[in-house]
């Protein structure tokens, strides 16, 4: 199933997508609800495994604007960085450099404000010079928590899980690494990109999960998220660890080799680029930088 937010003649609304992409039916729910976009159907499912029911409204998908599934996440965007070994190397002598040389320790993770989040087909606002020169992009598979827990054994992760949806992880280099930790740079307002839908567990393998990434056209990234170092379950078992997750948390899962900085030299996005991410078998958003 997958499940959208979406604003169709100034009304928002949840709904499921049909099968074939075309049309959306929408649940019943109460406008304090709506605003939340899926995190109360996330939040149901998990304590009832069940959804509300549909109501008799129905769009065309090519006549709404889709939001981010989860508009409002209710903390913090989990984030994993240096998690495929090509952009661990790519990335050596920047961002990874006071890391440890030896990949396979523990998982850096790090997070964005949910503030941050926009919808999938949104502008993404380029800040001032004087704020950041150094403007990339991260294409990343994103894991929805279903079933809530702490301490979660990587044994039984894949039954937290409710769905997946696609992110853009933005980034600020230049703030990136003056701070060190990596929270400021990740987290400008618009800096995080989030849909098109939620896709549920039950219909995708976000373990053999094709991750592409286009600037202006121009294939950047490509990978699978089967070459993760550290793996969908590694990833919540460790998110977890002393730390409870809640239904509706978001697990952004790193991202391939070719972003920006990574070239020789860097290619930095500028106003009026357009960057593509694309997961197979989930869907795609793509966004203006300006």
């Amino acid at each position: 199933m997958k499940i959208a937010t979406y604003r169709a003649n100034g009304k928002q609304y949840v709904g499921q997508v049909s099968d074939d992409s075309q049309t959306l039916q929408a649940f019943q729910l109460s406008d304090k609800d709506v605003d939340l976009g899926a995190l109360p159907l996330v939040q149901q499912y998990s304590e009832q495994a069940t959804l509300p029911p549909l109501s008799n409204v129905k769009h065309r998908l090519n006549e709404v604007q889709l939001l981010a599934p989860i508009p409002h996440p209710r903390r913090n965007i989990f984030c994993v960085g240096r998690n495929y070994h090509e952009h661990a190397a790519e990335l050596a002598n920047s961002v990874f450099k006071d890391s440890k040389a030896e990949e396979k320790q523990w998982p850096i993770v790090f997070s964005k404000v949910p503030e941050c989040v926009i919808g999938p087909f949104d502008n993404v606002h380029i800040p001032p010079a004087s704020v950041s020169d150094s403007i990339d992009y991260e294409a990343e598979l994103a894991i929805v928590i279903g079933k809530g827990g702490v301490n979660i054994s990587r044994e039984n992760a894949l039954e937290h899980i409710y769905g997946y949806t696609v992110v853009n992880d933005v980034t600020a280099r230049d703030v990136q690494m003056r701070h060190k930790q990596w929270h400021l740079g990740k987290s400008f307002d618009t800096f995080c990109p989030m849909g098109p839908w939620i896709i549920t567990a039950d219909a995708f393998d976000g373990e053999q999960a094709q991750v592409q990434c286009w600037v202006n056209g121009e294939l950047r990234q490509d990978n699978n998220t089967r070459n993760l170092i550290f793996d969908i379950p590694e990833l919540i078992e460790t998110c977890s660890r002393g730390i409870r997750l809640f239904p509706g948390d978001i697990i952004a899962t790193g991202t391939p080799a070719g972003v920006g900085m990574g070239m020789q030299p860097p290619r930095y996005l500028q106003s009026g680029d357009v960057v593509r991410v694309e997961i197979e078998g989930l869907g795609h958003i793509e966004n203006q930088f300006s």
